[in-house]
């Protein structure tokens, strides 16, 4: 990924256009949002690992494409105006409120308050699966988020093995900030170059919460859960100080209706 300061300490990604001439079937750019994607190649991994002690395990995903980044402030936006949901579906999906850096404007929503590159929160699960539906995308597998967290080798974390607060926007390290922009912190990308898989923003994925899914994927059966009260998250947020919260393997959960400052998504395509 080739990258070029922006005069505030981050990087941004730059000549993306030529780095997908250059390599067209590895970084790609969906039409719809906008949204730059990596292939994630198909192949084995090594997962698992979230509990002290436990093993990790080979799991074989077929190929696809996974965001770079999160979703942004301005990608929602963008969403909204074209969707022009219902009173009920907006307060399903999205709290606009104060923590919430997308806004009503005019007839229609802008993100302001100059975090437009910044990840979108307040979203819920259901918020999140609309963008997707949308965009002409889908949230990913937990499997598949693991994956593009750790690559093939079961890392601990997107960089290493090494817990570094210096590689993701934590609670340890954002001062009296929150989020970070989503080209931010680029020496924690992961091996595929995706930017923080750790920290800045927990991130929905597709599955319902099950405790002992890892037991079943360990047997080759990759079967998503088909109910639960929950769904899963992962990667941490820029509200925790506790480095464990931050592994690629750790596995949290929230109620899908739930909407939160420290909660975004990324989108995945399949390959």
């Amino acid at each position: 990924i080739l990258h070029r300061g922006n005069g505030s300490g981050a990087t941004v990604c730059t000549d993306i256009a030529e780095l997908k001439m250059t390599i067209p079937e590895v970084i790609i750019e969906n039409e719809k949002d906008g949204t730059v994607m990596v292939l994630i190649p198909a192949g084995k991994f090594l997962a698992g690992g979230d509990k002290e002690g436990e093993k990790k395990f080979p799991v074989e995903l077929p190929a696809y494409y996974m965001a770079i980044h999160p979703v942004t402030n301005e990608q929602y936006a963008r969403f909204l105006n074209e969707r022009k949901p219902e009173k009920e579906e907006l307060e399903k999906w999205i709290v606009l409120a104060s923590d919430c850096f997308v806004k009503q404007s005019g007839s229609g929503y802008a993100a302001y308050g100059g975090k437009e590159s910044q990840p979108v929160v307040q979203v819920s699960w259901y918020g999140a699966k609309a963008y997707c539906e949308w965009a002409g995308l889908r949230l990913p597998t937990e499997l598949e988020w693991e994956k593009g967290s750790r690559g093939i080798d079961g890392r601990e974390y997107p960089w290493g093995n090494a817990w570094d607060k210096a590689k993701c926007r934590n609670g340890m390290n954002k001062g009296i900030k929150r989020t970070a922009e989503v080209y931010a912190y680029p020496k924690g990308v992961s091996p595929y170059g995706l930017y923080q898989m750790s920290g800045n923003v927990w991130e929905w994925c597709e599955d319902w919460y099950d405790e002992g899914a890892y037991k079943r994927y360990k047997t080759g059966n990759l079967a998503l859960p088909d109910s639960g009260k929950y769904r899963c998250v992962r990667g941490g947020s820029w509200r925790s100080d506790l480095t464990g919260g931050f592994r690629c393997a750790l596995r949290g959960s929230y109620d899908p209706k739930i909407r939160g400052d420290y909660r975004g998504f990324r989108c995945v395509r399949t390959g």
